[in-house]
């Protein structure tokens, strides 16, 4: 059944996205170098963007089919469709960073609000877990009581937008993104079915599957040489879900952020150099993992995105077995890697000066 679902989720988005590319086309909503030159981008031919809409379209449709209708599945499509909706916006217009930055927080707030949120993690100095149900704020709603575990929901909302941003600067050579993140998905699916913890409510697994195919969808137009680009739409919507996923599927923070290593760690080092720096860690640059890969070591976009690709899925596949702590000296000495040569390769291009 979920490999059905995967395949149709897969189907309709493979489908739908030459509607989408001859619509934009058509407007001339296409993201053209020459117009608007930038130094992150990587392509050089005008590309309509538009991934946004074939994945949330993808997931919607299926997801209605397959899925038991809840109030946690309005919730994630609701915000689902709302970061959607600012995708093409973004692909029309260019939106501010900061717009986009704060619709994602919209976003969070609305699956949070629904009761998804990190209740507990696991302690990776010892046995047992770490609640994070407290403290509790009561709220008057409708003339009835509503209790709020602040720290679960701050730390939800932070998990989400963070993996929304750094998954969305992990797009940039063709099939980069949708690859890694239908991996990822796949795993999370499969974590869940081993620990679900409340397969009553709503089945996890069967909506990572969906967003797995939704996203090998999007790869066959978005694989080199890319007819579509995934956009800001189907790059917030791949952190959005994978972490929502995470969340459902008993708080697999360790395992997605291990799964997520390399755009993780690509994130942390890209804020921390452009503060340093004395500049927006909001703006793009060319100074992201896969810009190196490219300008220093000569690779290809197919390799970088297959490079990628085999990181997390063999992450991926360790995650299944390590506990926790196992996880997060993983997910260490991946940063310590990616940090190390994104440093060596600063180092590299100031001596070429």
């Amino acid at each position: 059944m979920r490999i059905l679902m995967l395949a149709i989720s897969g189907l309709i988005a493979a489908g739908c996205a030459p509607f989408v590319i001859r619509w934009y086309t058509k407007h001339n909503w296409l993201d053209d170098p020459q117009k608007e030159p930038h130094l992150k981008k990587t392509h050089h031919l005008p590309v309509p963007r538009g991934g946004g809409i074939v994945v949330f379209l993808s997931i919607l449709l299926t997801s209605l089919v397959f899925l038991q209708i809840d109030s946690y599945l309005v919730a994630i499509l609701f915000g689902a469709g709302l970061l959607t909706l600012v995708g093409v916006i973004d692909d029309i217009k260019d939106i501010h960073p900061a717009i986009r930055l704060g619709t994602g927080l919209l976003a969070s707030l609305i699956v949070v609000t629904a009761g998804i949120g990190i209740a507990y993690i696991s302690n990776p100095f010892g046995s047992g877990v770490i609640h994070l149900n407290f403290p509790i704020w009561e709220i008057m709603v409708f003339g009835q009581t509503h209790a709020i575990w602040v720290l679960s929901s701050l730390f939800a909302i932070f998990f989400i937008n963070w993996n929304m941003n750094i998954l969305n600067w992990s797009k940039g050579v063709d099939g980069q993104l949708p690859g890694f993140v239908s991996i990822a998905a796949i795993f999370i699916g499969l974590l869940s079915l081993r620990f679900q913890d409340d397969p009553t409510t709503f089945n996890t697994a069967h909506l990572s599957f969906i967003v797995a195919g939704a996203y090998l969808g999007l790869l066959v137009w978005n694989w080199y040489p890319q007819k579509m680009m995934p956009g800001y739409g189907a790059g917030s919507l791949a952190g959005f879900f994978l972490s929502v996923l995470a969340i459902l599927s008993g708080a697999k923070v360790a395992a997605t952020l291990m799964v997520l290593a390399l755009p993780t760690a690509d994130g942390i080092f890209t804020i921390t150099r452009r503060i340093l720096a004395g500049k927006s860690p909001l703006w793009g640059d060319r100074g992201h993992l896969h810009h190196k890969l490219m300008d220093l070591l000569g690779w290809g976009k197919r390799r970088i995105a297959i490079f990628y690709w085999l990181v997390s899925l063999l992450l991926g596949i360790i995650s299944l077995f390590l506990g926790t702590t196992g996880k997060i000296i993983v997910f260490g000495l991946v940063v310590l890697f990616v940090f190390w040569f994104l440093i060596w390769a600063k180092t590299y291009s100031l001596k070429k000066k």
